[in-house]
């Protein structure tokens, strides 16, 4: 309007100048909203809007300085947390590099490091406890690791070319068979832990994970590979070097428990179950009667949690401390743990049917709180008529095997 008053020519605009121009009135904030006079062609604003424009900005500005601190606090509290946490962990791996490892023998199970060992192990000394706590009764060598790593390694060259069959103490096993395993372990190694990317094809651990299972299997013909095995190797692996893991991982297998579910016998896969009911109706009996009401038997969600000794179904950290104390207590905490999840959730799971139920502990929530599950783990009485986990255990086991043989008394 200017210029077309003053006579002067309009020079074209310039893209940038066109688009300021387009811009002359959009607000830039709700300040502007708020706080600025409206365009000189729009009527004023009457003075009780602009009143309460301005209350409800200063309002606005209250809240959001409310909430920055509110914000500072909470970064302030968990850097503090984090601090104390980072002294705690220095002061353990203090007290377990120069105090308890030098002396495991005599102080392993004293009540000063068994209370110690329920905090959780320091990771840069978990690998070094993990594996004294396991022990190596089958008397495995480093040396041993690779003559089954080179024997795996012949395996994969004859079935990759289709050569004859490799002869060995497994000669009972077909060519067959032993190819299905090796690409099972082909398979779930892409599985496993997927969402850290270092087990994948051109990671830095899928050659290390490949090469114990493919060791195993030829360390233990009669086992094979089953699915499952690579969760706890990985686990191993990011905790221990290559033969320390294997030797670890081999007599972890060795286990009575894992023993049973990995060479799938049914009837001892039956027994701890049934152990598990026991101390399931003692702790949680409410919780019993519902998952009795709903037909949800323990094979369905245990046999996962088992198998896999909580890799596959806990976060790896909340898996590693899980880790520690079964090293500590043995086979007895897999299902304490168990025990300690179906508490943490009972009033969820109370109110759900058979499928809700199954589908909820096969994949449970990803952040599941580390300190909430130790508690109730803790809660959870591993003693039931004033006998222990072992002593049911062995009761069962002997009445299954009464049972088989027929016993009189029985009969009767």
């Amino acid at each position: 309007e200017y210029e077309e008053k003053t006579g002067r020519a309009q020079r074209p605009l310039s893209p940038k100048q066109n688009v300021r121009k387009n811009l002359d009135f959009e607000p830039l904030s709700t300040t502007a909203l708020i706080l600025e006079d409206r365009p000189a062609n729009l009527p004023a604003k009457p003075a009780e809007e602009a009143q309460k424009h301005r209350q409800q900005y200063e309002e606005m500005v209250v809240q959001a300085k409310k909430r920055e601190l509110k914000e500072a606090q909470k970064r302030k509290k968990q850097l503090e947390e984090r601090c104390k946490l980072e002294d705690s962990i220095g002061n353990a791996v203090l007290t377990w590099n120069n105090e308890i490892l030098p002396n495991w023998e005599t102080m392993c199970c004293s009540r000063k490091v068994r209370e110690l060992w329920w905090q959780g192990i320091p990771p840069s000394v978990r690998g070094k406890v993990w594996s004294l706590a396991i022990g190596n009764e089958l008397n495995i060598t480093h040396e041993l690791y690779d003559i089954c790593l080179a024997r795996a390694k012949e395996k994969w060259r004859s079935l990759s070319t289709g050569g004859a069959e490799v002869e060995c103490e497994d000669a009972g096993f077909s060519a067959a068979d032993r190819e299905a395993s090796l690409e099972l372990i082909k398979l779930d190694i892409s599985r496993t832990f997927p969402s850290l990317c270092i087990f994948q094809q051109g990671g830095p651990y899928h050659d290390t994970l490949h090469s114990i299972l493919g060791a195993y299997t030829c360390y233990r013909p009669d086992v094979g590979y089953v699915q499952g095995m690579s969760f706890i190797a990985a686990v191993l692996i990011l905790n221990l070097d290559t033969a320390d893991a294997f030797i670890a991982f081999s007599n972890l297998l060795n286990k009575p428990c894992q023993m049973a579910f990995f060479r799938v016998d049914h009837g001892l896969m039956l027994t701890y179950f049934a152990a598990f009911e026991v101390f399931f109706e003692e702790n949680l009996p409410k919780l019993f009667a519902h998952f009795k009401k709903n037909n949800l038997t323990p094979d369905i969600y245990l046999i996962d949690w088992i198998f896999t000794l909580y890799s596959k179904s806990l976060p790896l950290d909340l898996a590693c401390r899980v880790w520690d104390v079964f090293c500590r207590d043995g086979e007895e905490f897999l299902f304490r743990t168990a025990l300690g999840i179906l508490k943490l959730f009972e009033d969820i799971l109370t109110k759900m049917d058979f499928i809700h139920i199954a589908q909820f502990l096969t994949k449970l929530p990803e952040d599941l709180p580390s300190e909430e599950l130790f508690t109730s783990i803790a809660a959870i009485q591993m003693q039931s008529r004033n006998k222990k986990w072992a002593q049911i255990l062995a009761a069962l086991q002997k009445d299954n095997r009464e049972m088989e043989k027929g016993s009189p008394s029985l009969k009767r």
